[in-house]
């Protein structure tokens, strides 16, 4: 049986799966094609609770969420060339960085997306990591209301480490950025700074010596992207320079062409 033939069987599985650990679409009828089973296993993941998955089904999920990974194309390192001073720019999906740590803009709730099929990278990472990401957060934030009561919700700009799961990157590195409201101020412009500084801090207290970071906040929190990767790049070269020799590789990853052109401009 070749590979192809196992994954169309391991996704056949995790719908039936995952349908029936969902009580309000345990009888929905799955779609006949791959595409359209993808879609309903994603989007089953994306609401799924934080609880506890059987180990088979685990198992499954993981195996299959490897090789989808792998037909992706896992990118190390060496294939992404230094721009400056050990920064580099690379444009694709964050998922399928080969790094000691990807970087996720997170809610502040930070459980992940919610919204079925959303095309935010926090609905991506959580997707393509799998179920124990979830999981995991879900276990620091309860954690944390111990401490500091039952509404507690994550800060802007306090990064949260977790394992990376199935994903090639060996840990995510979650953080709020700051939401623009209204005006840009020099408090948001601040927070925003904190976001890349203390993510670099955090890098350094755990040995990770490559980073890749998204564009925070530049989506739905309305930063505006060409004031964001000024900040971005400013904070990270003064860190750098601070810090000489704690990290080997600071990647800005863009999705979008016109993200990859402001930071190539600010590299010129």
């Amino acid at each position: 049986m070749n590979e192809k033939t196992i994954q169309e069987q391991r996704l056949d599985t995790l719908v039936e799966a995952f349908k029936a650990d969902s009580v309000q679409y345990k009888d929905l009828q799955p779609p006949q094609d791959t595409e359209g089973k993808r879609r309903l296993l994603r989007s089953l993941m994306n609401i799924r609770m934080p609880k506890k998955l059987d180990d088979s089904v685990l198992a499954i999920q993981d195996e299959y969420l490897r090789e989808r990974i792998r037909e992706n194309g896992i990118v190390t390192l060496s294939e992404i060339p230094v721009i400056r001073n050990g920064m580099s720019i690379w444009q694709g999906d964050i998922t399928r960085l080969a790094v000691d740590a990807i970087v996720n803009a997170a809610n502040s709730q930070m459980l992940g997306c919610f919204v079925p099929m959303h095309t935010c990278i926090d609905n991506c990472i959580h997707t393509f990591a799998g179920v124990q990401l979830r999981a995991e957060c879900n276990r620091q934030m309860n954690q944390l209301r111990i401490r500091y009561g039952r509404d507690y919700e994550q800060p802007t700009a306090v990064p949260m480490l977790t394992d990376g799961y199935n994903l090639p990157a060996k840990k995510i590195i979650h953080i709020v950025g700051p939401i623009v409201e209204g005006r840009l101020t020099k408090a948001l412009e601040q927070d925003l700074a904190n976001c890349y500084q203390n993510t670099l801090d955090l890098c350094a207290e755990n040995d990770l010596r490559s980073v890749a970071f998204c564009c925070i906040s530049t989506g739905v929190f309305r930063f505006p992207p060409e004031r964001a990767a000024q900040i971005a790049v400013k904070t990270v070269e003064q860190w750098l320079e601070a810090h000489d020799g704690s990290m080997d590789r600071v990647i800005f990853n863009v999705f979008s062409n016109k993200d990859r052109m402001i930071y190539e401009h600010l590299f010129q």
